[in-house]
């Protein structure tokens, strides 16, 4: 039983082994047969890449030899055009020689002929100088004759000529010191003249009652007796409060407040609307309804400046600058409401601007503010330019507005052309008919005394009184009046208007001397 299974056994383990052998045999006969299929596709793939090197190798020689045939060409072209450029110059050189030997040959003719000239200038030298030599000798004969003719040697008629001249030179001299001292007093009087008008257009307009003056109506004659008080103490006690004169005189039912202020005018006519409405008259009560008045004027000034401000639309206005254009309300110059003159300014300042596409804003603030000044004119020494300059600048404007301002009254130079068009709607707001106080009878009488005064001088063809009397324009016959003589006309004629006429301002003279050349073709 036991060699029967070992028997087994081993015949099975003979066929396992037997089965294994069958495998591996298998095995290598197909590992043999792929190891000759991938031997065949690598001699392939060898003679493939074979070819296709003979094939890059061909075409890499074939692209040499083009690359070398234009180099070939290329190297031929550049050295034909080489040749073409120095048979250029060659030839350019060849026409400057001959250019040379022309210009070399005019040379000689021109030396020769120079040389000839200078032969001539020798003999005409020589003959000037013969004929000097004649001609000393004559007017030395002339000398002794006319010596034995006057009985003076010459030594003394050179002494009667110089005592001659010097004293013809100190008449002259005396001419020119008299007409000197004659100019320094003109000037001295124009000068003060322009302090003068200075004065009186910070205090009183040409009509001094209608501007220094406001009538306060009242309920009846008896409130006169109220407001004046016991022993005057009333009217006492307005007056000191508010710093005006208080007029009351045999006119019905009204009180005249005087004052060359107008808000102190101002104040005093509101303080004593509201005694007269209250009804309680007495010193104490006049010194606490003055207070408040002020207090609130002081808030209507600001309000009226605000209201400007949002009228043109500005920012950063400083709050102080704000204050004085309120206070411009209250200001007048030759009549003429100094904030409507402001605003009038700006306006026309910033509609030119926009015009000449320059820089609207500026102009419109120049000329809002080109008179600030006047607001505290009455209280600080100074030109109202000079504190407009100086409010401006310590209030952050910039240097453009400063230099506008500056220039409003041209004296100093326009820095831009903003700066032109604030002077020119300065000139424009001041010298229109009616802006300022003037009767239309004497505008009239004064444009035609300029006229009048323009025609009397001779040779004046036609005179015209243009820009409301702030121009004279002048045509002269050129026949009569050269270019010298017109500038003397003007300055004449600019001379006469100052000494016989009063005017705000100043009037531009133009003389135009036009020159005609008329012909008939026949």
């Amino acid at each position: 039983m036991n060699l029967n299974i070992t028997l087994i056994a081993i015949g099975g383990l003979t066929l396992i082994f037997m089965g294994l052998f069958t495998f591996l045999l298998l095995k290598t006969k197909s590992l043999k047969k792929g190891l000759k299929k991938a031997e065949e596709e690598i001699s392939v793939t060898k003679e493939e890449a074979r070819k296709e090197a003979e094939r890059i190798k061909r075409e890499a020689e074939i692209e040499t030899k083009e690359k070398l045939i234009n180099l070939k060409s290329e190297f031929e072209r550049q050295t034909r055009d080489k040749r073409n450029k120095l048979n250029e110059m060659e030839r350019r050189l060849l026409h400057k020689e001959e250019t040379l030997e022309k210009k070399s040959f005019v040379l000689e003719s021109r030396e020769r002929e120079i040389s000839k000239r200078e032969r001539e200038l020798y003999s005409k030298e020589r003959s000037i100088e013969d004929q000097k030599k004649r001609y000393d000798e004559l007017i030395s004969q002339e000398i002794k004759e006319l010596e034995k003719i006057s009985g003076l040697t010459q030594e003394e008629a050179k002494k009667l000529l110089i005592s001659k001249i010097e004293s013809d030179a100190r008449h002259e001299a005396s001419q020119i010191i008299k007409s000197i001292e004659e100019e320094i007093k003109e000037t001295a009087n124009l000068q003060a003249k322009k302090i003068l008008s200075l004065a009186i257009q910070k205090t009183a307009s040409e009509h001094v009652v209608e501007s220094t003056i406001t009538i306060v109506d009242l309920p009846s004659d008896e409130m006169k007796g109220r407001i004046i008080g016991r022993e005057g103490r009333n009217i006492r006690a307005l007056e000191m409060c508010t710093g005006v004169d208080l007029i009351v005189d045999d006119t019905p039912e009204s009180v005249t407040i005087s004052s060359f202020d107008p808000i102190r005018r101002e104040i005093a006519r509101i303080s004593l609307d509201r005694l007269i409405l209250d009804g309680r008259i007495h010193p104490a009560r006049i010194e606490e309804v003055v207070e408040k008045v002020k207090e609130e004027f002081e808030e209507k000034i600001k309000q009226e400046g605000e209201t400007v401000i949002l009228e043109f639309g500005l920012k950063d206005i400083h709050p102080e600058l704000v204050k004085l254009l309120g206070k411009l309300k209250y200001r007048t110059s030759y009549g003429q409401n100094v904030l409507n003159h402001s605003k009038e300014v700006a306006y026309l300042s910033a509609f030119m601007a926009a015009e000449l596409r320059a820089n609207s804003q500026i102009a419109l603030r120049a000329g809002l503010l080109h008179d600030i000044g006047k607001a505290i004119d009455r209280e600080i020494e100074g030109t109202h330019t000079e504190l407009s300059v100086e409010l401006a600048k310590k209030y952050g404007e910039n240097e453009e507005i400063v230099k506008a301002i500056a220039s409003h009254h041209q004296e100093v130079e326009f820095p831009s052309i903003e700066a032109v068009l604030v002077q020119a709607a300065d000139s424009l707001s001041a010298a229109r008919p009616g802006a300022r106080r003037e009767l239309l009878e004497n505008y009239i009488k004064r444009l035609e005394k300029l006229e009048e005064i323009g025609k009397s001088f001779d040779g004046v063809s036609k005179c015209y009184a243009l820009q409301a009397g702030r121009e004279v324009r002048i045509i002269v016959e050129s026949q009569r009046v050269n270019d010298e003589g017109a500038i003397f006309l003007s300055r004449e004629i600019a001379k006469r208007i100052k000494s016989e006429l009063e005017f705000p301002g100043q009037i531009k003279v133009t003389v135009i001397r036009e020159m005609r050349a008329v012909e008939y073709a026949r």
